[in-house]
């Protein structure tokens, strides 16, 4: 797959709430995940299974989704970046409407290698 590929997939994907589905299906198993220090958990992790538990970990936080938002792609070269939002209900109470920006890197196969993401503390 192409980057453009890629992209179009992970949105597809992203905006149909597949988020395990994009993650089995166009991620490398030597992923790179970063969240801002500030972020729960770890700042970064390593490899597709490290990453499928973190996905795992953020999904079992949510009580309750009430909307979400996937920009549409932008792409330069291998890299492609989104704007993603979310309204959630968290299992201790909190409702937050999140909204990031989320960097992605395409190796040669057309496989997610790399992702950084970007959101203001507190949220």
């Amino acid at each position: 797959m192409t980057p453009q590929q890629t992209a179009n997939k992970l949105v597809e994907l992203c905006r149909t709430g597949q988020y395990a589905e994009a993650t089995n299906t166009l991620y490398a198993d030597n992923i790179v995940s970063v969240e801002p220090e500030h972020a729960p958990g770890e700042s970064r992790i390593e490899g597709l299974q490290a990453k499928q538990q973190k996905d795992e970990y953020f999904s079992q936080m949510i009580a309750e989704y009430h909307g979400t938002e996937v920009s549409d792609p932008l792409v330069a070269g291998n890299h492609i970046s989104l704007k993603m939002k979310l309204d959630a209900t968290f299992k201790d109470g909190r409702r937050m409407a999140m909204e990031e920006v989320c960097v992605y890197r395409v190796n040669d196969e057309g496989k997610i290698d790399y992702e950084e993401f970007f959101f203001a503390p507190g949220q």
